[in-house]
């Protein structure tokens, strides 16, 4: 969305928060990128079939307060649907990023409304390789943009020195996870491995989510330092010895295709994976990552890259991959589609003048709405 930024209004609308106050939608405007982000601010105690009235009318109204009449439709999550179904954009694009019905505590209506934003799109972008499978007999202009990642942004990991305050006393070797830490998570993996070797220290990163966090393993030489900002996770990555992703192999996992398996390469760090399909193709395959079925191939595997000097060949490797892999080629490919898809719908999105482009209207938050 920064991307599109650059030559057209972009509107992201968040997933609604509840506090002590009236309803009413809290705006800001990105300095960095120009988008603007919209926050819908409920009612705390607001009952559940308030929710998302309350939504369309706060969407209507931004829509009408920035004089947005021309615009596309992009969703994150089928949910939107519910506040959004009454829109008329000249395009509908759905990004889909995970298979959402899949995950705990999904709403009922998930399966229902994607079905229906089908019908609606575009175009569906998805976000891995098993979703393409997936979703391409679903829909007749489906098109893969596997995981992307802001290269230079992760690659200053490998030129820090210091430390953040909250992990400079963890003694080495780390193993470092940034993440949501939900129910996607082997904790019983990690257990055993942190059990296993109490002189290896494993660092998480992220929020933990619609899992009881008395649930996860504790330890010495476990540390949960909770969510950080984008901007400062090279530091932390700076001090890892291995990127690890310890995905359990369930329904919610099935189809996921994590982008910090190139946020970790970019950093300079080696891999660490469950058989995640979509890390076991490509990253697996080209041996970029290691991949582990249980805690004893972890640490056999784990104990011979930290032997192991990363070498030459596989610098290269990684450089050569990543450089197919930048945010800037999907956009720009993203980019084609969208005025290809214009094109045959006879709304000429590319020549309009840029005072005029298309504000893209970006929806999310499946988990309240």
């Amino acid at each position: 969305m920064t991307r599109f930024a650059r030559e057209r209004r972009v509107f992201f609308l968040e997933e609604p928060v509840f506090e002590d106050s009236d309803t009413h939608l809290r705006s800001t405007v990105c300095p960095q990128t120009g988008v603007n982000v919209a926050t819908p601010v409920l009612r705390k105690g607001m009952a559940g079939d308030e929710i998302v009235p309350q939504l369309k009318i706060l969407l209507d109204q931004m829509l009408k307060q920035r004089n947005v009449r021309d615009f596309i439709a992009w969703y994150y999550t089928p949910m939107a649907r519910d506040f959004a179904r009454h829109l008329s954009p000249l395009l509908t694009i759905y990004d889909c990023m995970d298979e959402l019905s899949a995950f705990a505590g999904a709403p009922a209506a998930m399966r229902s409304n994607e079905k229906e934003l089908f019908d609606h799109a575009d175009l569906v972008f998805t976000g891995g390789a098993s979703l393409f499978e997936s979703k391409r007999s679903q829909h007749r202009n489906v098109h893969l943009f596997p995981s992307s990642v802001d290269v230079p942004h992760f690659a200053r990991a490998r030129a820090i020195d210091r430390q953040p305050d909250d992990q400079a006393g963890i003694p080495k070797p780390r193993f470092g996870y940034a993440g949501v830490i939900d129910e996607r998570m082997d904790t019983d993996l990690l257990r055993s491995v942190a059990s296993r070797r109490p002189d290896w220290h494993f660092v998480l990163l992220g929020p933990v989510v619609k899992i009881d966090p008395a649930s996860l393993p504790q330890g010495p030489n476990l540390h949960y330092l909770g969510m950080k900002p984008y901007a400062s996770l090279p530091e932390y990555l700076s001090g890892w010895d291995i990127g690890m992703l310890p995905f359990a192999r369930n329904e919610s996992t099935r189809f996921i295709s994590p982008t910090k398996t190139p946020e970790y390469l970019a950093a300079g760090l080696r891999v660490l994976s469950t058989p995640i399909r979509d890390v076991v193709t490509p990253y697996g395959d080209l041996g970029l990552a290691g991949i582990v079925n249980d805690a004893g191939e972890f640490v056999s595997v784990a104990e011979s890259l930290l032997m192991s000097p990363l070498s030459e060949e596989f610098r290269r490797k990684v450089e050569l991959f990543l450089a197919q892999s930048s945010w800037d080629k999907t956009w720009t490919y993203m980019n084609k589609l969208i005025n290809t898809a214009a094109t045959a719908k006879n709304t000429d999105i590319a020549t309009r003048p840029k005072r005029t482009r298309i504000g893209a209207l970006v929806a999310e938050g499946a988990d309240h709405v």
